[in-house]
């Protein structure tokens, strides 16, 4: 099994020039130490500067061909086909490269499929492939399996792997179905990438109770390996994204993969039943991508406060600091209750969350009426 990085980790600010360089510069150094190449960033990352922040941490120092860097085209932000050709050369400009090594459709889903379709976004990426531009192509998927079926079905033979959310808790659930995606992924003979093994920080940041139960099976093992072994182990997946923000998860993770083992039946009933603990201290299970913020017309911190509400329910209602972590983002964004149901929200979200509701009922219900807290539905 080969471990991947992404390639955005530190990536904080919204400025190209404002970013921790030395620090990143550390990050990859050492990650490339190890034999690991495969970073990944995207158009949208950081306030449109990532591919540029990329740039001069890592295209600008070590050799070309010591590293795979993995860019994607910005599916919500493109107008026409002449608009497809526009951004990628501005993608080319940014990470200063001649050629991407892979490249993907991002964020494909029934918000955009039909606008994909329309201006041939499929063709033009085989054009690009076609033109040495590209070296593989991929698709980011977040939606339903029937609609990967189709897409595959219909334009497949241009697609070289797909990238899938694929983790422990989202293994059944409704809303992800990452089983049945990778079996749709196997029936087309399409290798696949996963993203958000972790789940945004859900899966490293467990409950006392279902970490105590991975403690009890493999003491010194981190969450964050329990959930990268899962993702791994899964038939057809060759790569496993994780987003790092220190030396000590470039550690941990490249020795978790270094020495790779799959995980067993036994440590899979463990998973199983911190699964059943996860969900239900997670009333809503947000995993921070942030894609629900862009063009909110009321600028609400959407992620943030669902993090505080998780927080929250994780501490049998005691709120006070949370409280004063709400108060302090709403001075720069919009409160919850600003919410003016427009939806494109719910368009954009990866997890297809019922997002109006959860401001309403959830997190304005809290922070801003002071109800009591609320039972989990």
């Amino acid at each position: 099994m080969r471990f991947f990085r992404k390639a955005t980790p530190v990536l904080e600010a919204d400025k190209p020039d404002s970013f921790d360089y030395d620090k990143i510069h550390s990050l990859f150094d050492a990650f490339l130490a190890k034999g690991f190449t495969y970073f990944d960033t995207a158009y949208t990352y950081h306030g449109y500067h990532a591919e540029e922040a990329v740039r001069k941490a890592l295209v600008e120092r070590p050799p070309r061909d010591s590293f795979h860097l993995v860019t994607k085209l910005p599916l919500r932000d493109f107008k026409d086909y002449e608009d497809l050709e526009r951004i990628f050369n501005e993608q080319m400009e940014h990470c200063g490269v001649e050629y991407f090594d892979y490249y993907l459709l991002h964020n494909m889903g029934t918000n955009v499929y039909e606008k994909c379709k329309k201006y041939d976004a499929f063709g033009f990426v085989a054009k690009k492939k076609a033109e040495g531009k590209i070296r593989q192509v991929g698709m980011s998927f977040h939606d339903m399996p029937e609609l990967l079926d189709e897409i595959l079905s219909q334009y497949g033979e241009g697609l070289d792997f797909l990238q899938l959310q694929v983790n422990y808790v989202d293994w059944e659930q409704p809303n992800v179905q990452a089983r049945r995606c990778l079996e749709i992924a196997k029936k087309y003979g399409k290798p696949v990438t996963v993203m958000e093994p972790c789940k945004g920080g859900t899966l490293v940041n467990l409950p006392e109770e279902a970490e105590a139960l991975l403690k009890s099976k493999r003491l010194n093992a981190s969450n964050a390996s329990w959930a990268l072994r899962f993702a791994a182990s899964q038939e057809g997946v060759t790569r496993v994204l994780s987003g790092m923000n220190s030396m000590e998860q470039v550690e941990d993770n490249t020795a978790t993969f270094a020495n790779f083992e799959s995980i067993t039946a036994e440590e899979q009933t463990i998973i199983d039943q911190v699964t059943k603990i996860i969900e239900k201290n997670t009333p809503i299970q947000c995993t921070g991508c942030a894609y629900c913020t862009h063009d909110c017309p009321k600028d609400i911190a959407i992620p943030q406060y669902f993090a505080l509400f998780n927080s929250v329910f994780r501490t049998a209602g005691s709120f006070s600091s949370q409280a004063v972590y709400y108060n302090n983002i709403s001075l720069k964004h919009g409160k919850a209750g600003d919410c003016i149901g427009c939806g494109q929200c719910e368009k954009a979200c990866p997890q297809h969350l019922p997002i109006r509701q959860h401001l309403k009922e959830d997190v304005a219900a809290k922070f801003e009426a002071g109800s009591s807290f609320p039972t989990r539905r």
